[in-house]
């Protein structure tokens, strides 16, 4: 059978995760056979997720009628049902779903509707909690399919510790970052100097490696020093996989959704308040805004270089006009030229216009000349692919680490 979970934590505290590794040692205290626990982003600008908007399955051996039943007493016992915008659902189904579901709540939007004709369609147990907006995720996460899986060992803190300072030495995390990249990544930010796999809110989970295989993430956390753990349970994930992202073109984008759009640089970017870089793409005639925020640090100096002219493929979600960018290639550098008065010959200072088509004048001499100056600009700017730190990366986005397959005939880098 497949158990989903969505909506159990709130700003406040929990983590859907976390009841997920409890569940799991559960059943299997109580005889059953847990074969997998996944953890499943789904659409990262859905407006009401709490923090990365993740639900979680189990694929478990056992008595449908009995987890369903353990699922939902640790739901009601764990969840922060106090929390206005907590609203679980739990989810526990003998045969899996269609996938196209999982895609849609990944790519799109889904109604609580539309879950329940899923579920009822596979005769599946389930219950939802107050608004019952959790049981998109559930159902969502029970349809999951990844065909390139990743993965995540999550550890968890000692209950009576929730709320207080975390206890992880900072040095063993980039150490282990450092034994083990690429093939665990988001450990830290080396770039920037900052931790990444440490969160800052008050819920149950004190550090996460993601990585390819168990193997690596487990290899990681060997060398990671922190405080005792209570618990700590490796995951199958969707993440660091870019299954959000969709092709698009410019001027036929959903608000909400997450593109790979090619086009061509049509505005010198500009420096904004705050930091923020921006340039217009244009495709097939329309044009979109690209943004690259204050929190992208170094990528933005990438995206600075850019001119008009430049061929590029830019990832990222559509929001209020802009695709707020992730990752970015460069398929192709301009070369733009400088079209400016020659020097005069004979007394070596620059010319002026001496009117509409009428060339140059020195101004000191009277010298004339009819030609223009064109000069290259210089461009320091590489073909290739570019991404934003990892302390500014969502949580699906495929890091180029993983050898970024990127879309046909696009130049790797």
């Amino acid at each position: 059978m497949l158990i989903g979970i969505d909506d159990t934590d709130s700003p406040r505290g929990m983590c859907t995760t976390y009841l997920a590794a409890v569940l799991a040692q559960r059943l299997k205290g109580a005889g059953m056979h847990v074969r997998e626990v996944r953890l499943i982003r789904l659409n990262p600008n859905v407006i009401y997720k709490t923090r990365g908007n993740a639900a979680v399955a189990l694929d478990v051996l056992g008595s449908p009628a009995q987890a369903f039943d353990m699922s939902c007493s640790l739901v009601s016992s764990l969840a922060d049902l106090d929390a206005e915008n907590t609203n679980p659902g739990v989810v526990v189904c003998g045969t899996k779903p269609p996938a196209g579901f999982y895609w849609k709540a990944v790519r799109g939007f889904c109604e609580i509707d539309e879950a329940l004709a899923v579920l009822d369609a596979a005769k599946a147990l389930y219950r939802g909690y107050k608004n019952r907006r959790g049981l998109i995720g559930a159902t969502a996460a029970i349809c999951s399919e990844i065909p390139e899986p990743t993965y995540e060992l999550l550890t968890y803190r000692i209950p009576d510790a929730w709320g207080t300072p975390r206890v992880v030495d900072r040095s063993s995390l980039f150490d282990a970052e450092r034994r083990t990249h690429p093939h665990t990544w988001d450990t830290v930010d080396r770039e920037n100097g900052t931790v990444v796999c440490v969160p800052h809110t008050p819920d149950p989970v004190l550090f996460g490696i993601r990585g390819e295989r168990p193997g690596w993430v487990s290899f990681a956390r060997e060398w990671v020093i922190s405080e005792k753990t209570s618990l700590e349970q490796v995951f199958v994930t969707n993440q660091g996989t870019d299954a959000h992202l969709v092709h698009g073109r410019a001027g036929d984008l959903e608000e909400g959704c997450s593109y790979r759009v090619a086009g061509t640089v049509v505005t010198k970017p500009l420096t904004g308040p705050g930091g923020h870089v921006s340039f217009m793409l244009e495709d097939n005639g329309a044009s979109v805004r690209c943004m690259a925020y204050e929190p992208t640090k170094g990528f933005r100096d990438i995206v600075r270089s850019l001119c008009p002219g430049d061929r590029v493929v830019v990832c990222g979600s559509y929001k209020e006009g802009s695709i707020n960018l992730e990752k970015m290639q460069v398929a192709e550098v301009s070369h733009p030229v400088d079209v400016r008065p020659p020097v005069c010959e004979r007394c070596g200072k620059r010319m002026t216009s001496a009117g509409f088509q009428k060339g140059y004048k020195c101004r000191r001499c009277g010298g004339r000349a009819r030609e223009a100056e064109i000069v290259q600009v210089p461009r320091t700017l590489q073909g290739g692919w570019y991404e934003v730190p990892p302390s500014a990366r969502r949580h699906l986005a495929r890091p180029l680490c993983r050898e970024y397959p990127g879309l046909p005939g696009e130049v790797s880098r």
